[in-house]
C-alpha cells in the first residue's frame, strides 16, 4: 500500500516536469501530435502507478523517450513548413465571405450545428454576421464579424486611449514580491509608505498591485480569528 502511494508520487512529479518541460498550451489548443504524446504519457504513468510488480522505470523510460520524440517533432515543425503541414495540418476555412463553404465542412466532418455551437462560443449567434470562419489546426475556431458587426474601438473614432502598460503585483499573500520592486526602481521602503496609506503593513496584504498609470490596489489579509 504504501508502496504504491510512493510509486504514484514519483510518477506525479516525473510527468508534471515533462508537462512543464512540454510548453504551457492548454488542451484545447494542443496541436495532434501534442495531444497524441500527453495521452500516451497519461497511460504509461498509469501502468507502473498501479502494479507493483513492474518496475517503476518501466514507466519513466517510455515517458522520456516520449519528451524527446516531443521535442524532435516541435523542433522540425520550427525549421520545416512542409514537415509542419504534414504533422499539423493547414487551417479551413469554413466560412468564407459570408458563405458557408459546404466542401469544406464535409472535409472536416463538420455538422451546421457544430459550426453554430463554436460560433456562440466566440460570442456569435448569428451566422449572417460572420465575415470568416477558420478552423486552425489546435481545432479551436477563430471567428472575424463583417465590419459592421464588430465591436467599435476607440481607432474607429480617431481616438488615442493612454498607455496603460501592465500591472505588477508588488505583494502577494503577504510576501514582498522584491523582483518587481526592483524592475520599477522601487524599494521596500517606498512600499511601506504606500500601503501604510491603506493603514496596513505589506506582510498584512493579501494582494498589492500597481499598475501602469501608478495607482495601487491594496487589500488586507482576512484575520484567521475571522474565518
Amino acid at each position: 500500500m504504501l508502496i504504491t502511494f510512493f510509486r504514484a508520487i514519483v510518477l506525479y512529479l516525473v510527468v508534471l516536469i515533462v508537462m512543464r518541460l512540454m510548453g504551457k498550451r492548454e488542451i484545447g489548443q494542443l496541436q495532434p501530435f501534442e495531444l497524441a504524446i500527453s495521452i500516451m504519457i497519461a497511460d504509461l504513468a498509469s501502468i507502473p502507478m498501479t502494479e507493483i510488480g513492474i518496475p517503476i522505470f518501466n514507466g519513466i523510460i517510455p515517458i522520456l523517450g516520449l519528451l524527446v520524440m516531443h521535442l524532435i517533432i516541435s523542433i522540425i515543425n520550427m525549421k520545416s513548413l512542409k514537415a509542419r503541414e504534414v504533422i499539423c495540418g493547414k487551417p479551413t476555412i469554413l466560412i468564407y465571405r459570408g458563405k458557408i463553404d459546404e466542401k469544406a465542412l464535409k472535409k472536416e466532418r463538420f455538422t451546421i450545428n457544430e459550426l453554430e455551437e463554436r460560433l456562440r462560443g466566440n460570442n456569435v449567434v448569428n451566422l449572417g454576421d460572420v465575415e470568416y470562419a477558420i478552423l486552425e489546426t489546435s481545432g479551436q475556431v477563430t471567428v472575424i464579424q463583417k465590419p459592421e458587426k464588430r465591436t467599435t474601438i476607440p481607432e474607429d473614432f480617431q481616438i488615442q486611449p493612454e498607455y496603460e502598460g501592465i500591472p505588477y503585483d508588488l505583494v502577494v499573500d503577504g510576501k514582498v514580491m522584491e523582483k518587481n520592486l526592483q524592475a520599477l526602481g522601487k524599494n521596500y521602503e517606498w512600499l511601506k509608505k504606500q500601503v501604510g496609506k491603506f493603514k496596513m503593513k505589506p506582510e498584512e496584504a493579501l494582494v498589492v498591485t500597481l499598475d501602469g498609470k501608478g495607482q495601487i490596489f491594496c487589500q488586507k489579509k482576512q484575520d484567521k480569528g475571522a474565518l
